[in-house]
């Protein structure tokens, strides 16, 4: 059966000419930030990306399709969008074969990557184990998706909303490779140190895709998790945000906010709580992850 995959035409020629691809994600669009720093944040990492050497594929579902690459058009559409589907594994078909509008989590960006043929995904965080999650069972699919398929993600490390230790517990149950970026402790997203230590450690690009293509040598599944520690000048302390997510998820808990409805309620109270700060921050890292996933994929394809 034919894929429903599009390709953009930057991604066309990329892989005509044998372009190094990095993935993102487009829930960040539609659900992690707001309009217009949304559009504006997607721009610039495209831009990031290009500017190391390696071509974005911005990855959606529109009109019932996987986009591998959006135009600047449909960065906008997709940017000002009410109601857009947030799709994850258990989704992603239901949405494609009803025509639909939905922006892709790590899971279902791994998914679609994996499809095209790319190997390397840049994004901010990744989900995991929610707090409370031994009552709730909240357990994100990313981190299962991660056991599953052969993509190396870049991210700052699991969003500091998660139990940490829980998600590095599920990770190395499910087999998954956790690398630290440059140092040894395990970095929380915002902050650069979650007090934990990494399991794997790497210092540059090479060693990074030396393992991802040594997995495919050995037929192992799944891909590795690289933990990009967030630039020292645009990180906020672990223990300035701890009082500060403790608040938002009390608040989250009084509500009754559960599911998926979580992640983006406390993001945007943490954006709320800290005048703007975690945004910023959040903007900084992703583009050092797009940085540094571009020099993997440039590694992996040379």
């Amino acid at each position: 059966m034919t894929l429903p995959l599009t390709f953009s035409p930057e991604v066309i020629k990329a892989r005509a000419n044998g372009t190094p691809i990095v993935a993102l994600e487009s829930t960040i669009i539609t659900h992690g930030m707001p309009y217009p720093q949304n559009l504006d944040t997607a721009r610039t990492v495209e831009q990031d990306v290009r500017d190391a050497g390696a071509v974005p594929a911005t990855i959606a579902v529109m009109e019932g399709r996987i986009q591998i690459g959006l135009t600047d058009t449909d960065l906008e559409i997709l940017s000002q969008a009410e109601g857009v589907a947030k799709l994850s594994r258990a989704d992603l078909a239901a949405c494609l074969a009803s025509g639909g509008l939905g922006a892709t989590t790590v899971a279902a960006t791994m998914i679609c990557a994996a499809l095209a043929d790319i190997h390397v995904f840049a994004t901010g965080g990744i989900g995991g184990v929610h707090k409370g999650a031994e009552e709730t069972f909240d357990i994100s699919a990313d981190l299962r998706e991660l056991a599953h398929t052969p993509v190396t993600v870049i991210a700052a490390g699991p969003k500091a909303i998660l139990d940490l230790p829980k998600t590095l517990e599920v990770l190395e149950t499910l087999g998954v490779p956790v690398i630290a970026y440059g140092q040894d402790a395990f970095p929380a997203f915002w902050s650069r140190d979650s007090g934990l230590p990494a399991p794997l450690r790497m210092d540059t690009p090479e060693q990074i895709a030396a393992a991802h293509l040594m997995r495919m040598r050995l037929g192992l599944p799944g891909g590795q998790l690289v933990t990009n520690p967030i630039p020292q000048d645009a990180e906020i302390a672990s223990h300035t945000l701890t009082p500060i997510i403790a608040q938002a998820q009390s608040e989250a808990d009084s509500k009754g906010i559960a599911g998926k409805a979580v992640t983006p309620f406390l993001l945007n109270r943490l954006f709320e709580l800290t005048k703007g700060a975690t945004l910023t921050s959040n903007i900084a890292l992703v583009r050092n992850n797009a940085r540094l996933g571009a020099l993997v994929a440039r590694e992996m394809q040379r």
